[in-house]
C-alpha cells in the first residue's frame, strides 16, 4: 500500500513537505520530499537567518512543518531518504531544524540545491545536523531501500536546477512536481524533460501530487524571456535617463539576476547586489557556471553594505543597485533606504519591482506599507516587471494529459487553490474522493 503524508503546505503557501510511505505488509519505508519553512510567521526574509530559533518553537509559530506524524508512534516505518525539489527556503529551510529528527538519513538534491542546503545546515546553531548530503544528476534512478528508487526529472522555475521527483515503488510511480512552470525559452538554458515525462506516463504513474498556487489563472504562465523584455524595454530607454536607479527581486532568481547585471553593463553602469541572501544565491550560482558576474559586485556584510550604498549615493548615475525586500519585509535593504536608513532615497530614485507579491495578508499589508513610505518620499516605482514561475492551469492540464495518473494529492496551497485543481481534474475525468484527494496538514493519504 502507498501512503501519502500530507504534512504541511496544504492550508497555506510555505513550509512545505510531503512524505511517501510503501509497505506491502512489513516495515514502511518513507520519502520525504522538502522541508521548508513559512518566512511571514515570524517576520523574517531572504536576509534572516532562523538558526537561533528551536524546532518546537518554529512549529509553535507555525514556521516550520509539525513532522510528528512521520516519528511518533511509527516503529515499523522507517525513512529511507529525504529529497529536495529545489532550493527556495519555503522548500529547504527547515532542514537545519527538522533533519535532526531523522538522524544519517541521506538527502538528495541537484547540485545547486544541494549547495543552498549545506549553506543553510553550516549556519545552523541550535542542532548539530549530521545528515549526508547528495548531489544527484537528472536521470540517475537512486535505489534508497529495498523497494524504493528516486528520481529527478529535470523541469523549469524561478531558480536554477529545480525538479519533479519520481519515488518509484513496486505498485507504481509517485511523482511530485515541486514548484514548476513549462519553460521553453529560459534564459538559462534550461527546458522541462517532456521526453521523460511520458515515458513515465507510459510506464505508469500511481500517484501526483502536485503544486496549486496558480491552477486558478486560466491560461499558461509565460517564459521568463517575457520578463527580460519588460526590463529590457524600460532599462535601456527610459531607464537611460533616470539618475538613481534601484531594482529589487527575488535573491535566488539567478536568470533575473544575469539579466540585470546585463542590462547594467549595457548602460555603462556598475551593477551591485546589495545583501546577505543576493551574496550568497549568486556567489554559489558563479561556483557551478550558472551566472556571470562581469562587471558587478556583491556586498553581504553590515559595515560593507553601508559604505557600499553611501559611494553609491554620491554618483547614483554610475550605478543600478539591486536589493532585497521586494515584499516590504521589515530589516530587508530596501525597506530600510525607506526608513530612511542607509541611503537617502528621494525623487531622482527609481524602484523597479522585479517581483510578484507573495499572496498573503502578511505580505500584502508588508508591501502596500513599503510602497506609501516609497510614494511619501517622492520615489518613482514600476511594479510588476515579471513573470511567475509557477504553472497556470493549461500547464497542469498539459502535465496530467502526459502522467495520466491514478491518483492525484493537489499540494502547496491553502484550501482555496487545492479545490481549484481539484476542478480542473475533474474536467480531465478524475473524480473528488475517488481519485483526487483533497488533503489538510497532517493527514494520511491512503491510496490502496
Amino acid at each position: 500500500m502507498i501512503k501519502i503524508y500530507t504534512i504541511s503546505g496544504y492550508e497555506e503557501v510555505g513550509k512545505n513537505m510531503t512524505a511517501v510511505g510503501y509497505s506491502n505488509g512489513g516495515r514502511e519505508e518513507v520519502v520525504i520530499m522538502d522541508m521548508g519553512i513559512m518566512l511571514d510567521r515570524v517576520l523574517i526574509h531572504e536576509d534572516t537567518n532562523i538558526q537561533k530559533f528551536s524546532d518546537k518553537e518554529l512549529q509553535r509559530l507555525g514556521a516550520i512543518p509539525d513532522d510528528k506524524i512521520l516519528w511518533k508512534g511509527g516503529k515499523n516505518r522507517k525513512v529511507v531518504a529525504i529529497t529536495l525539489t529545489h532550493g527556495h527556503l519555503d522548500h529547504i529551510g527547515a532542514i537545519g531544524k527538522l533533519g535532526p529528527h531523522y538522524p544519517d538519513v541521506p538527502i538528495y538534491g541537484t547540485p545547486y540545491t544541494i549547495k543552498l542546503a549545506k549553506s543553510e545546515v553550516k549556519s545552523e546553531e541550535y542542532f548539530e545536523v549530521k545528515n549526508p548530503m547528495y548531489e544527484t544528476e537528472y536521470g540517475e534512478i537512486v535505489q534508497v531501500s529495498e523497494n524504493l528508487a528516486i528520481e529527478f526529472v529535470r523541469s523549469t522555475h524561478s531558480i536554477p536546477q529545480a525538479s519533479m521527483v519520481v519515488v518509484h515503488t513496486p505498485e507504481g510511480a509517485v511523482v511530485h512536481t515541486g514548484d514548476f512552470k513549462f519553460d521553453n525559452n529560459s534564459p538559462l538554458g534550461e527546458k522541462p524533460d517532456y521526453k521523460r515525462l511520458k515515458e513515465l506516463g507510459k510506464e505508469g504513474v500511481k500517484v501526483l501530487i502536485a503544486e496549486s498556487t496558480r491552477v486558478a489563472e486560466p491560461t499558461k504562465t509565460p517564459s521568463e524571456r517575457v520578463a527580460q523584455m519588460l526590463l529590457e524595454d524600460f532599462f535601456l530607454y527610459e531607464g537611460r535617463d533616470e539618475v538613481g536607479l534601484i531594482a529589487t527581486t527575488f535573491a535566488s532568481h539567478i536568470a533575473r539576476l544575469q539579466e540585470l547585471i546585463w542590462l547594467a553593463n549595457e548602460m555603462g553602469r556598475q551593477a551591485v547586489l546589495v545583501g546577505r541572501s543576493l551574496a550568497k544565491y549568486a556567489g554559489i550560482a558563479k561556483q557551478l557556471g550558472l551566472i556571470k558576474m562581469k562587471g558587478a559586485r556583491a556586498v553581504r556584510s553590515p559595515n560593507a553594505v553601508r559604505k557600499v550604498l553611501k559611494e553609491v549615493s554620491q554618483a547614483r548615475e554610475n550605478y543600478l543597485l539591486i536589493v532585497t525586500g521586494h515584499q516590504g519585509e521589515p530589516g530587508a535593504v530596501l525597506t530600510r533606504m525607506a526608513d530612511g536608513e542607509l541611503y537617502d532615497i528621494g525623487g531622482r530614485d527609481t524602484v523597479v519591482f522585479s517581483a510578484g507579491t507573495i499572496p498573503n495578508p502578511i505580505n500584502l499589508a508588508q508591501r502596500y506599507k513599503l510602497e506609501t513610505k516609497l510614494r511619501m518620499k517622492g520615489v518613482r516605482m514600476i511594479k510588476d516587471m515579471h513573470v511567475s514561475g509557477h504553472a497556470s492551469r493549461e500547464d497542469h492540464r498539459y502535465l496530467l494529459r502526459m502522467l495520466n495518473p491514478e491518483n492525484i494529492v493537489p499540494a502547496h496551497g491553502d484550501f482555496r487553490m487545492l479545490t481549484h485543481y481539484a476542478e480542473l481534474a475533474e474536467e480531465e475525468g478524475y473524480l473528488i474522493g475517488r481519485d483526487v484527494f483533497v488533503s489538510r496538514n497532517g493527514y494520511t493519504v491512503d491510496i490502496r
